[in-house]
């Protein structure tokens, strides 16, 4: 009986000893996943690229040329009154572009003053009410990217804006 008694105690110090190296693995491995995540990698803007191949077609049917995804924020908010069947309200939108490849992401940001008066115009044609649901919001940012490409094609000659994002949005 005694022997019984000491083998259950070794198999229990047995499985505490592998309990505790489990944690600790798992433990290391969390530091080197959060070194890893706020150091970065050693790619620049990793977070901020997508590598896809091909070609594509823009809203308005021109086609687009794929390459790296790059992301062009806006320097300001876009703060408008729009009108509502029973009351005007204020709307903040915060936007950022998305653009395939440095060549285009140069020019957006060459024609940042044109990009902001061509979303300020079509923001500020919207209707309250349509804003409210989470269909009109996707209508305004496909209304956005048409009226967006159409003004680039017409000043740069090719369609530089591959899509709109709202990255904010607060309707009072």
């Amino acid at each position: 009986m005694a022997d019984n008694e000491l083998e259950i105690v070794d198999q229990g110090a047995k499985k505490k000893k592998l309990m505790m190296l489990i944690a600790l693995v798992v433990v290391l491995a969390g530091a080197g996943g959060g070194y890893f995540f706020f150091m970065g990698s050693d790619t620049p803007a990793a977070s901020t690229e997508v590598t896809e191949e091909g070609g594509g077609t823009a809203a308005d049917g021109t086609s687009v040329v794929q390459g790296t995804a790059l992301y062009v924020q806006l320097p300001r908010s876009f703060v408008f009154n729009v009108a509502g069947l029973s009351r005007d309200r204020l709307v903040q939108i915060r936007v950022q572009l998305m653009v395939r490849g440095e060549a285009n992401q140069a020019l957006a940001l060459k024609n940042i003053p044109l990009i902001e008066s061509a979303l300020l115009a079509t923001f500020s044609a919207a209707n309250a009410d349509e804003l409210i649901s989470a269909t009109g919001k996707e209508e305004l940012k496909n209304k956005a990217l048409i009226d967006l490409q159409n003004a680039m094609l017409d000043v740069v000659g090719s369609v530089v804006i591959a899509e709109v994002l709202f990255t904010g949005f607060v309707m009072q």
